[in-house]
């Protein structure tokens, strides 16, 4: 047993003494000073409000009124709600559950329906056949390179916290404020609702085109291109009116359909590269009709020669025939050659056409010009393609990135689903992007993979022809494919829009924030309908995909910079559980979504601009104030005049939030610092970044120590600058230090830029010292507490490492009351520094008597999830022992040191005025002569003073009941952290309230709670929050 924790048998004799007294009367015995007596009525008025107070926990009873201990507030927030919180009616029936999906169901699928849509199988042979092997394949790779790095930076910005309903829309609010947010949000939306659009027009594409052409209402559609286009129009919106009625009927719905139709997609897929292996040789299947170079259509492959009736009465007019056919001779060409023909190294270059030109083999002009003006039944080019063109045209085909965060309101984690399914999703379409790129291009013949609506071959999909062990497989699941991907955007827009709405950013939204009874968002659904019929009344692909690129590219370019901004600024919110980010890749993928638009057309790029801007403005003006701790708000701290005026407004937002260091530096005789590793440890916490401030009070009169001023603040810039403290110091010379630190505390600061964390060293010779020593040390928690400051005090200062030396181990975190979480904020950030980097965090906290352990420590390792912290979790259960002997033996001591003390001050002022009239009786004998007499009665006066003081200390100290408990908590606590913490680098601890009475006797035995609270401990960092939330869950 430590030698503390002996007990005398004489002392414990007494000690049971007073407990059997106790019992007997049930009461404190009387004590002969008034004073005392009416200290113990108010400690026993105290004891009545605080018998609910767990007595291991007696020392934090003032804190407990207004703080929460850990195990309420943990069990508070375990069962979060991650959506947005909205206003409720209290007597509205609450609404049944949301479904909860994971990873697969929730993310994985929608992103690969949304990815694999109409584009692969109605435009990528077309697109590889245009622009080559090699183009092609840079076409591809550039799109999913954008979408990679925007899904690793959605992903580091969907694990920093939860994220609730609106994903990406939340995402980019949060990190770059409501206009931002607002203005790519409703861009978002309108380029999903348009792809819904663009996904039923492509669905009715295959339908009409390639499946059942004689349902066309318009008469023969591939020789007018209105009556296709009417086509799509008509039956574009019955298959929307049919597929709102799905999602009408809740997600669950969609995600059942969902799944069967991904599994026809993906068996689909399969078959493609089965019948592209099975056909390495080629088929026989198709074959194309060919005059010189130039492909035709409509020609039977039996009516395929030159001498045929047919293609005579077609060129050869009243006699006279087309020049082009005279001179060349008409061929049937195999459409499907395969991968051992070497029909790859055809398919190499690039064959870009301006509208107008013909299909033909080479760059010859004359086999591409039209130079007669007749097309007869030669197929031509119906746009102008480039390069940059046909980046516009494929991007819509890797957009669906975004339809997992799109609805993180519906899944059970959406830190973890949103980027393993995104990137998964990704990596998975852009392998069967890429690879058939190459397959196509060394299957299938140059002509064919060009001829965009299969014409040459009497209207059927190219892909579909590829595929085993028929065609019919690809038609239906592409057809599938196409449905899904609708659905999925159907789902997700409504909900997107939903979001904004509940944000009252716009006013005019407002009315599409409500929810059916089954919770489904039925007035946004209704809205997303209309739109997406306006873009089926275009009723072409190639329309509609430039534009919804330039929507999905402003949305993926302000995700990359939201994620730049975040890790450039370095926040303390900023703790990403991805890790696989950098800010040189956020800004890379914002490069490239700036280069697409632009290159794919810059026109449309304006407008989507254009349309931003004004919704900007339109939030900025008529919008709500909105704070949620945006990047934007995080790079005002480091601004100027303009900066500091936007912050007077208010305080920083919690994601904002760190510590604004002003360090209160005790100087000694030679105005030198006396703890110069107090400079370390500030700047081992800036880590984090932020304001810091030196200052310094110096005893006496400013106009007459002036120089003594100068000379202190010169020698404390140069401790800051050797222990490279970044900040500004100043020193104050007051009448009295107490008064002068209560001024800087409360004054120190400008506008925003106002500290709101002080370090202050802990006065280690307060009991040598005296009052006066604890009085400033008190006075200064106190006004810190007034002001809503956090405040540090670092015990063993001179114990703590310096800023150049790496320490391994562990920093140990006491979690006894919370205050804003700052206890957890603290060494996250000293292991941003160097020093403290290699040490682990163990976070302890002390389960009351009615606590579940288990479910605390399972709780609080939630929290600790979501907060994105690693470390140790430990609940230490105290039980509720007797108040030991020792206990009692210690507040015994406390008690009469303070009787001592009081004694000894009021026999100083006896003895003043003794020496007083001692001193007058030594001028008289001085001139009349030497009395021996009084000199006896002066030494007989003070030793029966001395004696009676004696008397009264022994016949009056009783231990106060009111102390007594402190003391056992403070010596219970001090045993447990000894025995977990003794070995540990820094242990972190709350710091217990002062008293609130004014009083030295109080004070001082605060100072001794103290004092055994941290016994046996080498490095303490005893921590009050101000009474704000630093730390938070949420993005």
């Amino acid at each position: 047993m430590p030698d503390r924790f002996q007990v005398t048998k004489t002392d414990e004799e007494t000690v049971l003494d007073y407990l059997q007294d106790e019992s007997a009367s049930g009461k404190l015995l009387g004590d002969t000073h008034d004073e005392l007596q009416d200290s113990r009525d108010v400690h026993s008025a105290e004891e009545n409000q605080k018998s609910t107070i767990d007595p291991n926990l007696y020392l934090y009873d003032d804190d407990l009124e207004t703080r929460p201990h850990i195990s309420t507030f943990i069990s508070s927030i375990a069962n979060y709600e991650n959506t947005i919180p909205a206003a409720t009616d209290p007597d509205a029936k609450p609404p049944p559950p949301s479904a909860r999906m994971g990873t697969l169901i929730g993310v994985f699928l929608p992103c690969i329906q949304n990815i694999f849509g109409v584009i692969l199988f109605i435009r990528l042979t077309w697109v590889v056949g245009t622009a080559g092997a090699i183009c092609g394949f840079l076409i591809v790779l550039t799109c999913c390179c954008v979408t990679m790095l925007t899904a690793i930076s959605m992903s580091a910005i969907a694990t920093n916290g939860v994220v609730p309903a609106g994903g990406s829309y939340f995402m980019i609010s949060r990190s770059l404020g409501p206009e931002f947010g607002g203005a790519v949000g409703m861009l978002f939306y309108t380029g999903t609702t348009l792809a819904a659009a663009m996904y039923i027009v492509g669905a009715v594409e295959i339908v009409l085109t390639y499946m059942a052409p004689w349902a066309s209402i318009f008469g023969d559609f591939t020789k007018d291109a209105e009556a296709m286009y009417n086509n799509f129009r008509v039956y574009g919106t019955l298959l929307l009116i049919f597929m709102g009625l799905i999602v009408f009927l809740g997600v669950k719905f969609v995600n059942k359909f969902a799944t069967v139709a991904l599994a026809c997609v993906i068996f689909s897929i399969i078959a493609v590269y089965v019948g592209i292996f099975d056909n390495i040789n080629g088929n026989e299947k198709l074959y194309l009709c060919v005059l010189g170079k130039r492909v035709l259509k409509d020609i039977p492959l039996e009516n395929c020669t030159k001498e045929d009736p047919m293609l005579q009465d077609l060129y050869c007019p009243d006699h006279k025939c087309d020049e082009y056919y005279q001179n060349n001779n008409v061929t049937k060409v195999k459409g499907i050659k395969g991968l051992a023909s070497g029909v790859f190294y055809d398919n190499i270059m690039p064959s870009f056409l301006e509208k107008g030109q013909f299909i033909a083999y080479g760059r010859n002009s004359v086999d591409i010009e039209n130079i007669g003006g007749q097309s007869y039944n030669q197929i031509m080019a119906d746009i102008t393609t480039s390069f940059t063109l046909l980046i516009g045209i494929f991007f819509p085909s890797v957009t669906g990135i975004m339809a997992g965060s799109n609805r993180s309101g519906d899944l059970a984690d959406a830190q973890k689903s949103i980027p393993i399914g995104t990137i998964c999703a990704i990596l998975t379409t852009s392998t069967v992007y890429l690879t058939s790129v190459l397959f196509f291009a060394g299957t299938v013949d140059n002509l064919l993979l060009r001829d965009k609506f299969g014409q040459s071959i009497g209207g059927k999909l190219v892909v579909a022809n590829i595929a085993w062990p028929n065609q019919w497989v690809i038609l239906i699941g592409s057809f599938l494919s196409t449905l899904g991907a609708g659905l999925q955007s159907l789902t997700g827009a409504p909900r997107l829009l939903q979001a904004i709405a509940k944000d009252e950013i716009i006013p005019f939204l407002a009315p599409f924030a409500k929810s059916s009874n089954r919770g489904e968002p039925v007035r946004a659904l209704l809205l997303t309908i209309v739109i997406c019929q306006c873009g089926i009344l275009l009723g072409n692909v190639d329309l509609l995909a430039p534009l919804l690129s330039m929507f999905f590219l402003m949305c993926y370019g302000f995700v990359n910079l939201a994620c730049a901004v975040q890790t450039l600024l370095r926040t303390p919110n900023w703790r990403p559980r991805f890790k696989f980010y950098h800010w040189s890749l956020s800004l890379l993928g914002l490069t490239l979504c700036i280069s697409v638009m632009i290159m794919t057309s810059w026109y449309f790029a304006l407008l989507a601009m254009g349309m931003a801007v004004v919704i900007y403005k339109y939030i900025e003006y008529r919008g709500a104030e909105k704070e949620w701790g945006d990047g934007i708000r995080g790079m005002a701290l480091t601004a100027a005049r303009y900066s500091l005026q936007r912050l007077e407004e208010g305080p920083p937002h919690t994601k904002n939030w760190r510590p604004q260091i002003l360090v209160l530096s005790k100087l000694n005789d030679n105005l030198i610092p006396k703890y110069r590793k107090i400079f370390s440890f500030a700047t081992q916490l800036k880590a984090g970044k932020g304001l810091t401030i030196c200052v310094s009070v110096i005893k006496g009169d400013h106009t007459k120590i002036t120089n003594k001023a100068v000379d202190a603040k010169t020698t404390l810039r140069k401790y800051m600058t050797d222990e490279k403290v970044k900040g500004f110091c100043d020193v104050l010379v007051a009448q009295e230090i107490g008064e002068g630190l209560s001024s800087v505390i409360q004054t120190i600061g400008l506008g925003g830029m106002k500290p709101n964390t002080v370090i202050i060293g802990w006065p280690y010779s307060w009991r040598q010292e005296g009052r006066y020593s604890w009085k400033t040390f008190i006075q200064t928690v106190r006004t810190v507490a007034a002001c809503h400051m956090a405040l540090i005090v670092p015990k063993g200062i001179n114990f703590y490492p310096e800023s150049n030396h790496k320490i391994g181990g562990n920093i140990d975190i006491w979690w006894i009351v919370h205050d804003g979480g700052l206890l957890m904020l603290l060494p996250f950030l000293l292991k941003q520094h160097r020093t403290w980097r290699n040490c682990k965090l163990r976070i302890f906290t002390v389960a009351q008597i009615e606590d579940n352990s288990i479910q605390m420590k399972k709780d609080l390792k939630t929290f600790l999830y979501h907060l994105r912290i690693e470390a140790d979790v430990e609940v230490v259960e105290m039980n509720n022992s007797d108040i030991s002997a020792y206990t009692y033996e210690r507040t015994l001591m406390m008690e009469q040191r303070n009787q001592m003390l009081r004694a000894l001050g009021l026999n100083k002022k006896e003895n003043s005025k003794v020496d007083t009239h001692n001193e007058e009786k030594r001028n008289s004998i001085d001139s009349d002569g030497p009395e021996s007499a009084d000199a006896p009665d002066i030494t007989s006066n003070k030793d029966e003073s001395t004696e009676k003081t004696d008397e009264n200390m022994k016949s009056s100290v009783k231990p106060d009941e009111f102390n007594v408990r402190r003391m056992h908590t403070a010596i219970k606590l001090n045993e447990v952290i000894v025995e977990k913490s003794q070995d540990a680098q820094l242990v972190i601890m709350n710091l217990p309230g002062p008293p609130r009475e004014v009083r030295a006797e109080r004070e001082s035995n605060y100072m001794e709670f103290l004092e055994v609270l941290t016994e046996g401990l080498e490095k303490v960092l005893m921590v009050r929050g101000g009474g704000r939330e630093v730390i938070t869950i949420y993005s």
